[in-house]
């Protein structure tokens, strides 16, 4: 009885997230365009710093705990979803996001210290990242290959 309720939160969380990893490097364009030190930029980093800490952090938690009980309450086995290869490579594109996650953070802070060495290219760019990755781990959930 809890699978469908634990699955409609997992999915809930990984939209926030999703959210959260694809505006995230888009605040960090327009960031690169404001003078350091100006009410702009502080307010960008009062923005990023919000999102950051106020709902992408706690989507991915919510993310890897909720998937990772309903990876080990899966059907295929005694252990759940484990023993399929999809989700190991799944597993593997949420690490990835999950690192994604990791060099934004270090990227916020670098903007908070006006030491952001990048370039708003750079993050237009960056910002596609996140939506590769979530293609192919909707691809691996749905199909199952």
């Amino acid at each position: 009885m809890a699978y469908p309720w634990v699955k409609a939160f997992h999915i809930i969380a990984v939209i926030a997230w999703m959210a959260g990893m694809l505006y995230l490097p888009r605040l960090f364009v327009y960031h690169c365009a404001a003078e350091k030190g100006s009410v702009q930029s502080e307010t960008f980093k009062v923005m990023e710093r919000r999102l950051l800490r106020g709902i992408i952090n706690p989507a991915m938690i919510a993310t890897w705990i909720l998937g990772l009980w309903l990876a080990w309450n899966g059907p295929d086995s005694h252990y759940g979803w484990f023993a399929a290869p999809w989700l190991h490579a799944k597993l593997a594109l949420v690490l990835l996001l999950s690192a994604m996650h990791g060099l934004f953070a270090r990227w916020m802070k670098a903007f908070g210290r006006d030491e952001n060495r990048h370039s708003a290219r750079f993050y237009r760019i960056i910002n596609e990242v996140p939506t590769i990755l979530m293609i192919g781990i909707v691809l691996l959930v749905v199909l199952k290959p």
